[in-house]
Order: structure tokens, then sequence, then C-alpha cells
């Protein structure tokens, strides 16, 4: 069984496509390798493509979900029964982190998350502050704290330069979703 010999923190964020596709990208990797994954997936609790991919290689990669998105597309604040569950999720995927099974974690949509109020910045990075000092740490989404970024050892933004969605072009599935 391989394992790695430092674990950094990485973050994908931007407003441009692929930030949680090349977190599971790294997942895919790291199974390669035979390095078991974790990942975290907030404000997500449909069964997206990605995840029945995944599936085929369960015995590397873990994945569960933690709220969903609706009060969003309703334009009202988080239920507090719905940030009870997203924190309750962190400390799930804390407690993963610190079993010493997982070798990555990916806490997907956490920044998002964080800028809609289901988690503060101070819990993130309490959860960072306790990272083992062999797991790696992929946190995802949107609008990431400055505080965050800081922390990171690895900063990728993804900037969007053209999508077709703005022309109208829908979701198609095996492509976006």
């Amino acid at each position: 069984m391989h394992s790695l010999s430092k674990g950094y923190i990485q973050v994908y964020t931007g407003n441009g496509k692929g930030k949680t596709t090349a977190a599971i990208g790294q997942a895919v990797r790291a199974a390669g390798f035979g390095l078991k994954t974790y990942l975290f997936q907030l404000m997500k609790d449909f069964n997206y493509n990605e995840l029945k991919s995944l599936n085929l290689l369960k015995d590397n990669i873990t994945v569960e979900q933690f709220g969903n998105d609706s009060f969003v597309f309703a334009k009202e604040p988080p239920s507090n029964q719905m940030v009870a569950k997203v924190k309750a999720g962190l400390n799930s995927a804390k407690q993963k982190m610190l079993s010493g099974k997982f070798d990555l974690i990916i806490l997907d949509e956490i920044c998002v998350s964080i800028y809609f109020k289901l988690l503060t910045v101070s819990e993130v990075i309490d959860f960072l502050n306790m990272k083992p000092e062999k797991v790696e740490i992929i946190l995802t989404g949107r609008y990431c704290p400055k505080k965050i970024i800081e922390l990171a050892d690895l900063v990728t933004e993804m900037k969007e330069v053209r999508h077709y969605y703005n022309r109208g072009v829908e979701a198609r599935k095996g492509i976006e979703a």
C-alpha cells in the first residue's frame, strides 16, 4: 500500500468550469497509485454521472454528499436544518481525515458553502489546521475566502473566458452533468 510522504492543501476556485472535475481527476490519479480518497460533496445531492464512474473505483474512492442547493434557486437563506446537516457532514469528514484510512480528502464546493453561510471560514480553517502531515486536502468552489487562499500550498483559479451556456446551451449529459 502506498502513502504520501507529505500532504499539501490545494484550492481550485474561480468562476470557470472544471473545479470539481479537476479534483475528481486527482482522485482518479491517486486511485491509480493505490491511494484512498474521501470525497465530501456539499450542496450536491443529485446522482451526477461522475458519481457513477467513481462507483467503479469504490475500493479507493469514498463519496458522501451533504446538503443541496435548493435554497439558492429559491433565493432564500439555507434552513437551520440544512446548516446543521452540513456542519455534521464536516465533522464526519474530519473523522475520516483523522482516521488514517484516507490519503486525499476532497472538500467539494466548500468555498461556495462558506459564501452561502452553511459553514464559516473559521470552521474550515480549524479543519485544515487538524490535517495530518501525510494527508492531502483539495478544496473546491467559487468565492474562496482570502484566508484560505493564504493558507493553501497550491491555488488554481478557473477563469471563464467563454462558455456556450451563455448562448443557451443547457448542461449536456456526460459533459456537464
